[in-house]
């Protein structure tokens, strides 16, 4: 490394000395009002400098940063770590185990795939909610989930004992981002090399959307996709523009009766409105004084539905008082405010405002209680509109259905009606909310209240508690509020993502048929940062986010047509009737509890151990080895086909002739239409595939623990049940038309038939491509299926990342065309010529429909720095990176 700006100083705190790389050692440009996130990216820069990935060019461009330019320097970014979830992280090792078998192929040694950071994986995606409602709710879900994810547990046992500086935190612990914010975090690294100790931030890229949850804690961190993050774990830098920043001004206060759901619903909504696709956001102004950082975290975790990179806060004495609550090392939280402020990274009140190249600003007194759906996080509805509002959407969803829309439903010697806008699921889950004592203690409180006054939850709705950490648990025990959750039904199902992933398990038997035979338009309502269409359950139909406290509101009223501010929840034991008013607790009251209930010991007893399982973790029967024995008969791992037939010389990009398309989409088509997590339908190709192998029907599982084997994973690819296939008009669904013969069938039996011809695939897309969940197997299965080419609108930012990952060529229509203005029907044969040109800003694609007219227009190329352009002329990031291990070992 050089230091061509002689930045490289010594930091003493507590009688020791850190060597750090001090950012006014670069006197160029204004570095003082840079924004807090860009300091840590100048950083990163200064000790990365090596006159090849980092130059001092690089340096100078982020110093004399322009915040209204359009990004077009690249730089590159280098992460401290790694952050992994099983649903994620499984393909990851597998493709680690599949290139060290590849790169042996090669020439070359098995220990050259190995992380050289720190690499952590928390298993939280697996737990699904299949019992609920009693005590044992918990114990069932747990004993559930072993015995479906032997397999790929045992994988991950391997993993971590043959791979370097990789750990995985076992199941039934809490919610990656949650374990992440509490007791990974570290901040400032504090490591010794070669006898140095060294201090430097804390930067993470993980493979979940809501890695940015860390960055409330003002740790730079953000969601990439699984074969970025094996890059970054095997020392590639990840390259990216020096990026706009946006700043969001926060003044006034919360006020009673609104909470930080509240908050987030209306800052998503602000900045989805304006915006902020590929851009950081950052938080700052006096507003931040009184925001607790479980605030913040709760903010910082929706950064993925704002669309942008980041929504980051600088250090300040709040994230002292944090870290200090949860336990971390007193001397290392002196180091923390220490190197904070030798760096002019820590907020101080009055300081003056950094450059941003947009600003919006807040004032938090404004904030009214609101919910967001019914399937997309940023539709907030205030919740003085929220009857009204669901009755309009229930109007237009409706329309043309005809008979049906209620049931008298019986089980059990009760018999209720079931209607239209009946709430099925009422669950408090997901890292966005179970991380903030202050909602998730509203919960129990008002849950106290009503069982005080003789409420129950309706008996067709499913409660469900996952709480994201053990310490959860601990404060609301100690706050006395368990039974009261209990009472309401909310009893704990697991720790874990649980409903907001899609593993909201089965509704009753009797419900699921009255949905069925009614065409009962049923609703969710989750405390979660996900509502997409088919991702909660496939029988409900409309998904509403709301904070915990309304989560069990809703539940006592039972359905989405109730106004809670002026109709009753219910009656108490005199027949009086009960608003939610009179069981909403004070803001006074929740500080009160949490003053009372938390402490730092709590943390320390949780993390303890965190590392070391239960008996059923370590009982399991691990394989030995660097490298991994493939079982052919598994149905959970399998070694995925990337590296069949791979040399070490690249081969020439050449142009796409006589594709067609496999799909024709709408806007906002999520990485859950095109890739989901959840169940598998029973007559889905990959049902028929696991089927085929013995697999039993009740032992399906979920696409997102299967993610190890591609072979379902490919035929779950545009699998979605909500997924509207134009080709296909009428259906929902993984459906298409194979264009030669004009047959109807799944997108997966299509692609075998175009790939038996020789024939090469595209998809036409709208607006927001690939927008949700930092999902590669969308990416990995579009691959799969023959897909070369995704021509959309627009594309969110981490799928147009991972088509490129992949080797797929992502093509942007032109201001004001789409497929639609084009005339293009989708039946049409394409022509993509000019790709196999590097420095080629557009290609040209030629249509040409069956009685021979033909359409051309030029596409945006929507590879946008020259390290992405090397990934895809190797065919992805992962040939990419085995060349060059390859090739720099043959070299030495």
């Amino acid at each position: 490394m050089t230091d061509s700006f002689g930045a490289r100083t010594t930091l003493e705190v507590g009688g020791q000395n850190h060597e750090i790389y001090k950012l006014d050692a670069v006197t160029e440009g204004h570095v003082d009002r840079l924004p807090y996130s860009l300091k840590i990216l100048l950083e990163n820069l200064l000790r990365h400098e090596d006159g090849r990935d980092v130059t001092r060019a690089d340096i100078l461009a982020l110093a004399n940063w322009d915040p209204k330019a359009q990004p077009s320097t690249e730089i590159s970014f280098t992460p401290s770590r790694v952050i992994l979830q099983d649903f994620t992280g499984v393909p990851a090792v597998v493709d680690l185990a599949a290139m060290r078998d590849a790169v042996v192929k090669l020439g070359g040694s098995a220990d050259k795939i190995n992380p050289l950071s720190p690499a952590e994986l928390v298993i939280d995606h697996s737990v699904q909610v299949d019992r609920y409602g009693s005590a044992d709710s918990l114990d069932l879900n747990n004993k559930i989930e072993f015995n479906r994810n032997k397999e790929r547990y045992s994988f991950l046992r391997w993993g971590q004992t043959a791979f370097e500086n990789f750990r995985v935190v076992p199941p039934n612990t809490g919610i990656v981002h949650q374990v992440n914010l509490e007791y990974l975090g570290r901040v400032v690294f504090d490591a010794e090399k070669d006898g140095v100790k060294r201090a430097y931030p804390d930067t993470v890229v993980g493979t979940d959307s809501h890695t940015t949850m860390i960055n409330g804690l003002g740790v730079l961190g953000w969601g990439v996709g699984g074969i970025e993050a094996e890059a970054a774990m095997l020392g590639q830098p990840i390259t990216m523009l020096i990026p706009q920043v946006v700043g969001f001004k926060l003044t006034g206060n919360l006020t009673e009766g609104t909470t930080a759901t509240d908050l987030v619903l209306t800052v998503t909504e602000m900045l989805r409105e304006r915006g902020v696709v590929g851009k950081f956001v950052e938080f700052f102004g006096d507003g931040l004084s009184q925001l607790p950082l479980a605030d913040r975290a709760t903010l910082g975790n929706m950064s993925p539905e704002f669309g942008s990179t980041c929504a980051i806060f600088p250090i300040d004495a709040e994230t002292i008082r944090y870290l200090t609550l949860s336990g971390r090392d007193a001397k290392h939280i002196e180091l923390i405010e220490a190197y904070a402020r030798a760096q002019g990274m820590w907020r101080e009140e009055g300081a003056p405002d950094a450059l941003y190249s947009d600003m919006l600003e807040l004032d938090m007194s404004t904030v009214e209680p609101s919910i967001a759906g019914p399937k997309r996080p940023q539709d907030r509805i205030a919740l003085s509109a929220a009857d009204t509002t669901f009755l309009g959407h229930l109007e237009k969803s409706v329309a043309d259905r005809g008979q049906g829309g209620k049931a008298t439903v019986t089980a059990n010697g009760q018999s209720y009606e079931l209607k239209d806008g009946a709430v099925l699921i009422a669950a408090i889950t997901s890292c966005t909310n179970t991380s903030n004592p202050a909602v998730m203690l509203a919960a129990g409180l008002l849950a106290r209240n009503a069982k005080e006054r003789g409420l129950t939850t309706k008996p067709w709705v499913k409660t469900s508690l996952a709480p994201g950490s053990k310490v959860v648990t601990d404060y609301l025990e100690k706050a006395g509020l368990i039974d009261d959750l209990d009472a309401m039904g909310f009893y704990t199902v697991g720790y874990g993502c649980t409903t907001c992933i899609g593993n909201s398990g089965p509704l009753k038997d009797e419900i699921e048929q009255a949905v069925k035979d009614n065409n009962i338009v049923g609703c969710s309502v989750l405390s979660g940062n996900r509502n997409f269409e088919g991702r909660i359950h496939p029988l409900v139909q409309m998904n509403f986010l709301a904070s915990p406290p309304l989560v069990v509101a809703y539940a006592l009223a039972g359905n989405m047509d109730i106004n809670l501010y002026t109709d009753p929840l219910g009656q108490d034991s005199d027949g009086n009737d009960v608003f939610m008013k009179d069981i909403w607790p004070s803001a006074k009251e929740v500080q009160d509890v949490i003053t009372s209930s938390i402490d730092s010991s709590m943390f320390k007893n949780s993390y303890a151990g965190v590392f070391d399982g239960d008996k059923n973790w370590n009982g399991l029967a691990v394989p030995e080895g660097e490298i991994y024995t493939w079982d052919s008969a598994s149905t959970y791992v399998k070694n995925p086909p990337y590296f069949e037939g791979m040399t070490l010389e690249t081969q020439p990009v050449s142009n796409i002739k006589g594709a067609r398309v496999l799909a024709l989409l709408g806007d906002s088509v999520t990485t859950d239409h095109i890739s989901p997590a959840g169940s598998i339908a029973a007559d889905s190709p990959a049902a028929k595939y696991l089927a085929e192998q013995g697999v039993q029907r009740a032992d399906f599982n979920s696409y997102g623990s299967r993610r190890g084997n591609h072979e379902v994973m490919m035929r779950g690819t545009f699998a979605n049940i909500r997924l509207r296939n134009q080709l296909a008009p009428g259906t929902e669904g993984g459906w298409t038309r194979h264009q030669p013969t004009g047959e109807e069938m799944s997108i997966y039996d299509a692609s075998l038939k175009y790939r038996l011809d020789g024939t090469p695939l595209i998809v036409l897309a709208g607006s927001e491509y690939g927008t949700g969940s930092s999902r590669d197997w969308a990416a990995k299965g579009t691959l799969l299926l023959g897909v070369k080419a995704v021509i959309a609108r627009s594309f969110e930012r981490i799928h147009r990342s991972n088509l490129i990952g992949m080797g797929v060529l992502p093509l942007q229509f032109k201001d004001g065309e789409s497929a639609e203005s084009l005339g293009l029907t989708g039946k049409e044969t394409f022509d993509i010529d000019g790709q196999n040109d590097a420095s080629a800003k557009t290609v040209t694609v030629t249509a040409r429909a069956e009685d021979g007219a033909t359409v051309s227009f030029e596409a945006l190329v929507r590879i946008d720095t020259p390290k992405e352009r090397d990934y895809y002329e190797h065919g992805g990031i992962l040939h990419y990176v085995l060349r060059q291990l390859v090739g720099a070992a043959k070299a030495a």
